[in-house]
């Protein structure tokens, strides 16, 4: 399974790049897509459609934005691109504005990306790699630094709830996203980080889902975990819904799961 730096290759790096909005940036990303050959101009155009009629979802941590959209023809091979702006942009994401790192996925599925996914969540989830990546002065600086250079290990604050606190009965938890292979997935990564902590990863199954999905399949499902902007779009569906503003943060999802399960 790829890695996070396999999926990223240096010519798809641009860093303390210009851009007016965040449409420039993420034209930038999708630019960079394209010149690698990873995909067309057609799929930079949908990550910024994406962001019109979903809104600001994509931007999951602080001055993070994370661009994709559905598979599509318009993808020749699964690949990623990287762009530190100069100057950082508001996408309207609130408390995550403003965003000066956009990454942009491009997947021919849902599967050749997770296992980068996490990788990146857990760069991004890091102190110390996060100022290392946002410190790079070059994309090969840049690279070694996904490899594993610099990065120290985050843990989850607070006391470990014990086993029994979920009960015997194994519970399906959702995060969503638009279009079920991007963000949520960076959400699931993160969630599944604090399960294992925890010791709960026989009691909850996480799925990762886009709205219509989720919508389908509430009534199975413990609890929905997603963006202030796809928990509007899903509306009431009988059961617990969480925003999560940062997606790489465990303290975030321990915390949602502490109120969640009441520990």
């Amino acid at each position: 399974m790829a890695s996070l730096p396999d999926l990223i290759h240096q010519d798809a790096i641009l860093l303390d790049a210009e851009a007016a909005d965040w449409q420039a940036a993420v034209r930038l990303a999708g630019g960079l897509l394209e010149q690698t050959g990873i995909a067309s101009a057609q799929y930079t155009q949908s990550m910024v459609d994406n962001v019109v009629d979903n809104g600001p979802y994509i931007v999951i941590a602080p001055g993070f934005a994370f661009a994709h959209a559905r598979p599509s023809e318009a993808v020749r091979r699964t690949g990623m691109s990287w762009v530190r702006l100069k100057e950082p942009v508001d996408f309207g994401s609130g408390e995550n504005d403003p965003v000066s790192l956009v990454v942009a996925l491009a997947a021919v599925d849902s599967r050749d990306h997770t296992h980068a996914l996490a990788e990146l969540s857990g760069v991004l989830g890091d102190e110390d790699t996060r100022a290392a990546v946002d410190a790079a002065p070059t994309p090969a600086a840049l690279t070694a630094v996904l490899r594993g250079e610099n990065s120290t290990t985050a843990s989850t604050a607070g006391e470990t709830p014990s086993r029994s606190s979920a009960g015997t009965e194994q519970h399906l938890i959702l995060t969503v996203c638009g279009n079920g292979l991007g963000t949520s997935l960076f959400l699931k990564n993160t969630l599944e980080g604090v399960l294992d902590t925890w010791g709960w990863g026989r009691h909850l199954n996480v799925e990762a889902t886009d709205t219509i999905s989720a919508r389908g399949r509430a009534s199975e499902a413990k609890a929905i975990l997603t963006s202030g902007e796809i928990a509007k779009s899903l509306g009431d569906v009988g059961i617990p819904v969480k925003v999560i503003e940062n997606f790489t943060s465990k303290d975030e999802l321990d915390s949602a799961l502490r109120e969640l399960y009441d520990v």
